[in-house]
């Protein structure tokens, strides 16, 4: 590490460990040290003592699920998503690549380089698994696959089963495309995801003797390198504060922020992997969109540990850049299938969107990490629309089949797959899965911080030290009431601050019956401070209609067409059999009232039980193969059409019963409806 870099690294450490023992300091009168420092009382990311952070996360082992919505994905990940992926790994020779090094098989390597990530996601998927509850089965696979993991490791620490044999000459050449540094991240996330689902330290230490490695050989002073696909800054980050080593974030910080003119690389190299200069020094998302997210996602992470004030600048100008020119309705992101990329301001195909599940799911994990440091409630919005969407749309209600791309229109008979030779995406859903309970509440010095709504219980404990249960009644995201019962340990004052979705225009709030509060303020988090006791209910009532959402009129797909939006999902028109006319011949039918428009619906015999929406739409008349590609407009005038009655489903369930077409934006109308 050169001087100058080593003085600023050493500047913001130390800055940041003095923000670290004040935090400490201020909480060691109140919270006992096991309430958040122990393995298992680690959230997804243990942030508690960052001192960027505003808002701590609590345990997935804290809140349990009760029926619905969410419970069923999770259910379905468990019973038929871990299992039949972890099968396809095996078909596909993904773990033989590990027993070939440890010499148990001798066999081909099998797969493109990078498949070391796919079996370390799935095992981190299953880890979270059993956060929320003993799986024998899971327990018994996972443990057979860390078995797998640690025989392969060599004697020096180096893991990557690719770059073996006549290709260990090779090894940490190729920054671009490589993707050693990438698999090492999900190795990092894998183990510490372990040790905090027992306290077995077998696979994190694995990681960490690769680590050490890692940063034996490369860095100022050594091999200069940069993080082709970024994700290693996350788990570098999380590494540093699960075991307080300062070498884990000055790597971070060194694959981050440093400048690398010896690497000699070029524009397009630059925003293609969106690394390889100081990420502060960005001024717009472009190049891969999976890069880009996750390393906004490390850049975030980072501040957290540093206040690096410059860095802040550059992710809330990145995030201005994405939503309000670049991301999806539905959260995704990636325009462009060249290079997975992020396209230009406003270039948003619907048909050719590329929307890789794996960029709705960075999306996700960069705003949540977005939250906790500013406590704003934008950054839950962004992700609750991943969540519902983007994210969701990319494995069947099954949980065994998946999509890679998750577009807005299919003009052809669409449907998922088992297996992709990319497997990146199915392994990531399962881990966001697993791991949602520890999204749904966060706790600061104020109080308790509500981001989910679902059927839950959650126990923990405020920072004050005092143990709250808080139980949640609801049908959400199909009915628009959830019910609270607060049960602190003892009568407290603190705040219970609610999230009000940023669609819910005017939204209801009770406490035991009485002084109900309307609150119109979309997209924010309502604080009801109070004292405290146990019984005491919380009643909040959200603004869920049917809408009507247009795009910015440089969106040029979108001129003239209107998606149709319920709470947090967005709706599709689906095209399956003979139920109803093709998504390419319908315009909806609207006025003024679009309340008597569009009817919502809760129907239990369709894809698992949802609330579907009716609608007056004008089909027009299919042209057969005899008419001419082309004519004059006033040749034939108005296309033969009729009023038909059609059927929107939530986006997220299209392509589980067969092959279909799909249009999320249609054409509409305000045709007078016929009586």
């Amino acid at each position: 590490m050169n001087d100058q870099r080593t003085a600023r690294f050493g500047v913001k450490l130390a800055v940041a460990l003095c923000l670290v023992c004040q935090s400490v300091a201020a909480q060691e009168s109140s919270v006992p040290p096991q309430s958040n420092n122990s393995w298992d009382s680690q959230g997804v990311a243990a942030n508690h003592s960052s001192p960027g952070i505003k808002l701590h996360s609590v345990p997935v082992r804290a809140v349990k699920l009760g029926s619905g919505f969410w419970s069923a994905r999770m259910e379905a990940n468990k019973k038929r998503s871990l299992p039949s992926l972890l099968s396809q790994l095996e078909e596909h020779g993904v773990v033989d690549n590990f027993r070939r090094l440890s010499g148990r098989k001798k066999i081909e390597r099998k797969g493109p380089l990078y498949t070391d990530s796919d079996l370390y996601k799935w095992m981190e998927a299953a880890a979270f698994v059993l956060q929320s509850g003993d799986d024998p089965q899971i327990r018994s696979s996972l443990e057979k696959m860390i078995d797998e993991v640690e025989a392969a490791q060599g004697t020096d620490g180096y893991l990557n089963t690719y770059y073996v044999d006549e290709r260990a000459k090779e090894r940490f050449t190729n920054f671009r495309h490589g993707h050693e540094l990438y698999c090492l991240g999900h190795l990092l996330q894998a183990g510490i995801a372990y040790y905090r689902t027992t306290g077995e330290r077998r696979l994190l230490d694995t990681g960490i003797r690769f680590a050490d490695y890692a940063i034996s050989q490369l860095g100022p002073g050594k091999k200069p390198a940069f993080a082709g696909h970024p994700e290693i800054e996350m788990a570098l980050v999380e590494l540093y504060r699960t075991t307080k080593q300062p070498r884990y974030l000055e790597f971070a910080d060194y694959l981050l922020n440093s400048k690398r003119p010896e690497l000699k690389l070029n524009e397009r190299d630059i925003a293609y992997t969106f690394s390889g200069v100081p990420f502060a020094t960005r001024q717009r998302f472009e190049g891969h969109s999976v890069r880009a997210m996750y390393a906004a996602g490390g850049a975030a992470d980072y501040f957290a540990e540093t206040r690096d004030a410059e860095l802040m600048n550059t992710l809330g100008r990145l995030w201005q850049d994405l939503v309000t020119q670049k991301m999806y309705i539905t959260g995704s992101v990636g325009s462009r299938e060249v290079g997975e990329a992020i396209g230009e301001p406003y270039e948003l195909p619907n048909e050719q969107a590329y929307t890789e599940t794996c960029a709705a799911i960075g999306n996700y994990m960069w705003n949540w990490r977005m939250l906790a440091i500013t406590g704003e409630a934008k950054f839950a919005s962004i992700g609750e629309r991943a969540l519902y969407n983007g994210v969701l749309s990319g494995v069947s209600l099954s949980g065994d089949h998946y999509f890679y791309r998750n577009p807005l229109s299919a003009l052809g008979r669409t449907e998922r797959k088992p297996w992709y030779t990319t497997t990146c995406c199915p392994p990531n859903i399962q881990r966001t899965l697993a791991s949602l309970p520890g999204y749904f509440y966060s706790t600061s010095a104020a109080g308790l911080w509500t981001h989910l709504y679902h059927n839950s219980q959650l126990d923990w404990q405020l920072e004050s030290g005092r143990k709250i249960r808080v139980s949640q009644q609801t049908d959400y995201p199909w009915k628009n009431v959830v019910e609270f019962t607060i049960a602190p340990e003892s009568k407290e004052r603190f705040s219970l601050f609610l999230r009000i979705p940023e669609w819910s225009d005017r939204t209801r709030v009770s406490v035991n019956g009485a002084d109900e509060q309307v609150i119109s303020q979309p997209s924010s988090y309502f604080e009801l401070n109070r004292i405290w006791q146990t019984g005491d209910k919380v009643r909040v009532t959200f603004d869920m209609p049917v809408k009507l959402i247009e795009a910015n009129p440089r969106v040029r797909d979108n001129f003239g067409r209107v998606a149709v939006q319920r709470g947090p999902l967005v709706y599709c028109l689906e095209g399956v059999g003979n139920d109803q006319p093709s998504p390419f011949d319908i315009s909806l039918l609207a006025d003024e009232n679009i309340m008597d428009d569009f009817i919502p619906e809760f129907r239990t015999e369709v894809l698992g039980g949802v609330t579907v929406i009716r609608a007056q739409a004008v089909a027009v008349k299919t042209p057969n193969s005899q008419e001419p590609l082309y004519r004059e407009l006033d040749q034939r005038g108005s296309p033969e059409s009729k009023q038909v009655e059609v059927t929107l489903i939530p986006y997220y369930t299209w392509a589980n019963r067969g092959p279909s077409e799909m249009e999320v934006w249609l054409p509409w109308t305000r045709q007078a409806k016929q009586k």
